[in-house]
Parts: C-alpha cells; structure tokens; sequence
C-alpha cells in the first residue's frame, strides 16, 4: 500500500512538472540532473571475468542491489539542486533468461521509483548495458547483428513499459552508447523500440542517442522522428586523454599513465598521451590550448542539431572526470561544459554520484564515506550555479 502511495504522489508530482515548460523545445522538470552508477550498472567491470561468467548474478551482486543506495541518496540529491536522476540498469540485472525477469532486483526500481516521487525528483531510466551492446567489452554476437537479441531487448522495454504504464513523467533511455556500428542498423531498432513502446503509451518520453559512444558528432546520422516525445542525446568525455586520465579500463590512458590539466596550453603534452595511446589520428591538430574553445569545436555537433531541428529536444545525457584528475581541472572542465548546455538551452546530467571501489573508471562526484560533494565548488558547478 505504501508503495502504491509513492507511486501516485510521483505521478502527479511529474505531472505537474511537465507542466511547468513554456518553451516547445525544453525537457520541463529535466534540466539538471544526476546520473546513478554503480548500483544496477558498473557494480563490477565485467571484462576481467572469464566469459562465461559474465552474464551471472551472484549472491553478493544481491547483497550490494540490496545496500548501495537508498532513500537517503535520493532526498540528498533532491537536496542539492538536482530535477532528476538518470538511473543506469544492465539488462542481465533485470533478465535472467528470454522472458524471464529477476523480481528481487526489478523491486529495487520499484522502491527508487518511489523514493524518487516522494522527494519529487524526475526520473530517467536507462538501459545502461543491453546483451550484445557492453560498451567496453567487445562481445562475440552484436546486438546489432542478432534478431534474437534484439527482439529479447525490445521485450524488456516492453515489460518496463507494462510495469511502470500509470507514470506519465518517466523516461525510458533505450541505449547507453551504442558502439560504433552502422548507424542505419541503430535508427532500425530504434525505430522498432520506438513503434513498440508508442503501440502501449502515446505519450511516453523515449531518450535515444546516435552512434559511436553517443558522441555530438554522430547526431547527423541519427533518424529524427515526428514525434513531441522523443528526446535525442550524447555524451560528452573530450579529451578523453583529459577525462579518462590514468584509468585502468583502457589501454590507452593505461599505458600512457600522464597526469593531465584542464584548461591547458601545453598542447604538446595531449599529443604525447594520445601518441603514448597509440593513436595519432587528429592528434590535436591545429589546437593552440584545451579550454572552452575547444570543448566549443567538439560539441559543434550538437550545435548544429539544435540549429537543424529547433522544436525538437537533445539532452547531454552524461559527462564527467576521473575521480583522480586534478581536483582544480575536474571544477574547471564541468563548469564550461555546463556553461555551453545552458547557454545552447541543452539540458544535462552529470556523471556520476557514486562509483564502486572496483569500477576502473570511477567518475564519482561525491565522497564514499559521507556521500557529500567532494567540494562546494564542484557541487555548484554540477549544479549550474545559484539555484533560480
């Protein structure tokens, strides 16, 4: 019953958020938001585990669903500033087998869900890793490439589209950063997904971002639909030699193992990291300094998309630093990636609030003790400055 209370108070809070928008092309009730990992998503990094084994939920992968995050973390995120929450999920968290759904783990959405309407905080759900589509780990059979896989995919959305139908204000993110596949085979499952979740809910608010890691420029090749409800998205980690600094995932920071600063005009030394990464394709060229102006020149992709479709909605979906970048380089990176979204009118959300001791990419914003922002000054930055 009391979960059933939650549930309607978070439907008429997102209502009356939707409300609020004045402007055809806002997202109303998601213009700041807070990306969760590391609970349902990037609880364990796969790729160290025999392959066999990657695809299995063990005990104490439960126990942590069971503890991670509660409701203390969202009434604090609420706290903050933030309008809503990107929730990262995998698909093996919620799946077991094809048509066979995990409800110890689907109740943990359940109560976030409901934590999330009782503090009145918006809530994007997102497919973080889908069978055939693990962002860092090439897989042996593409999602892209298998009728089976995708046809399990697009019936997860519908089971979560059956589950969660009577709340209006929640968005359905199909894909976490689609590898860099054709991307005439994504808009056709995009498409797919779109026309299934359209056939059970009119007026669901669908995410879905382009090709090659959702990056800017590859929003050019994404289908644009006609349709109010579809938002568009992409990713942003330019430079990556800068955002992924020292990260253990890759093998390029890996090897090259260089502490790097943000902004910067020793140019001279990304092109050393990315030499190091052994990759020296557009190496910086041309590039005098690492500032704004060049975050400016990588996001012209997306730019160019609000110029091209002005009534339709793109949402910087998720950004962020290695925990162990420079603290003073973290502050000055978010607040210029910020500062180009809110003067473009892009929403976004942050990345991440809390990252797994053995995450290898820990982008975590907050302290893992006290779960309070590493710094004031990086809180106020995430949050775009003052609160209206």
């Amino acid at each position: 019953m009391e979960r059933r209370r939650q549930y309607t108070f978070l439907s008429l809070a997102m209502a009356f958020l939707l409300a609020l928008g004045a402007n055809a092309a806002a997202w109303p009730g998601f213009a700041r938001g807070m990306g969760i990992g590391g609970w349902l998503t990037n609880y364990k990094r796969f790729n160290v585990l025999p392959e066999e084994r990657r695809l299995q939920i063990t005990p104490g992968d439960l126990e942590h669903f069971d503890s991670y995050i509660t409701e203390a973390d969202v009434k604090r995120i609420k706290g903050w500033g933030f309008d809503h929450i990107r929730l990262g999920f995998d698909q093996i968290v919620l799946e077991e087998s094809p048509g066979r759904y995990r409800e110890r783990t689907f109740r943990k959405i359940d109560d976030f869900i409901g934590w999330c309407g009782k503090h009145r905080i918006n809530v994007v759900l997102n497919l973080h890793k889908a069978i055939g589509n693990y962002c860092d780990i090439k897989e042996d059979v593409e999602l892209l490439d298998d009728d089976g896989l995708q046809r399990r995919f697009i019936d997860l959305w519908m089971e979560i589209e059956r589950r969660y139908h009577d709340f209006p204000g929640l968005a359905f993110e199909i894909l976490n950063e689609v590898r860099d596949v054709d991307p005439a085979k994504w808009n056709n499952l995009a498409d797919r997904t779109l026309k299934a979740i359209r056939e059970k809910n009119p007026d669901r608010w669908v995410v879905i971002g382009s090709t090659c890691w959702n990056s800017p420029d590859r929003l050019k090749n994404l289908k644009v639909w006609d349709d109010p409800k579809v938002v568009y998205t992409f990713h942003m980690y330019a430079p990556f030699e800068f955002t992924h600094q020292r990260g253990v995932l890759q093998p390029q920071p890996l090897y090259c193992n260089m502490v790097l600063e943000y902004p910067s005009t020793d140019v001279e030394r990304y092109r050393m990291c990315r030499r190091l990464g052994w990759n020296e394709r557009n190496a910086y060229q041309g590039v005098k300094a690492i500032n704004r102006e060049f975050l400016l020149r990588t996001l012209q992709g997306a730019i160019d998309f609000v110029n091209a479709h002005p009534g339709k909605i793109l949402w910087n979906g998720e950004f962020g630093t290695i925990r162990h970048a420079p603290a003073a380089s973290r502050v000055a990176y978010m607040r210029d990636i910020v500062s180009i979204c809110k003067e473009a009118g892009i929403p976004y959300c942050v990345w991440n609030y809390l990252s797994t001791p053995n995450d290898g990419n820990r982008f975590s914003l907050v302290d893992d003790d006290t779960r309070d922002f590493l710094s004031p000054a990086f809180r106020e930055v995430c949050l775009g400055g003052p609160i209206d």
